[in-house]
């Protein structure tokens, strides 16, 4: 379960208490410690790769509908995009997809106010195809 602190003074016992649950569910006491964003866009870029060394992208889309942590709206392209950021966001996409993997994947990037990206994680593969997504991108 995802966990906020807001005071330093309050870290070392919510940090205790994630290890003792992690280890009760999952038999270690590793967690991942991240910095909460206070309203974030969820952003995602489709990528594919070749065995040639060609990779394309398939644009963004704003994943930030979400109920319990689970995408419930995609929607292409997302809306507050500055064409600089989506140039940015899709080539350093490309580019990580390059040098990690061959076939379909995703970048993902928390985004804040003022559109500073955050990388936030690689995926590779295509969970689910998006018939919707195909005229948009063409």
């Amino acid at each position: 379960e995802m966990r906020k602190v807001d005071r330093a003074q309050d870290f070392a016992q919510a940090l205790i208490s994630a290890r003792s649950e992690a280890a009760c569910s999952f038999g270690h006491d590793h967690v991942l410690v991240e910095k909460y964003i206070l309203n974030p866009r969820h952003i995602e870029v489709q990528v594919f790769g070749d065995s040639h060394g060609n990779t394309v992208h398939l644009f963004e889309r704003d994943c930030s509908a979400q109920r319990r942590h689970q995408k419930v709206i995609e929607e292409a392209p997302a809306p507050g995009m500055t064409a600089g950021v989506r140039a940015a966001m899709t080539d350093a996409a490309v580019c990580a997809a390059e040098a990690a993997h061959r076939g379909a994947g995703r970048r993902s990037w928390l985004r804040r106010r003022g559109n500073r990206g955050v990388h936030l994680r690689p995926g590779l593969g295509c969970g689910v195809l998006h018939g919707d997504e195909h005229p948009f991108a063409g």
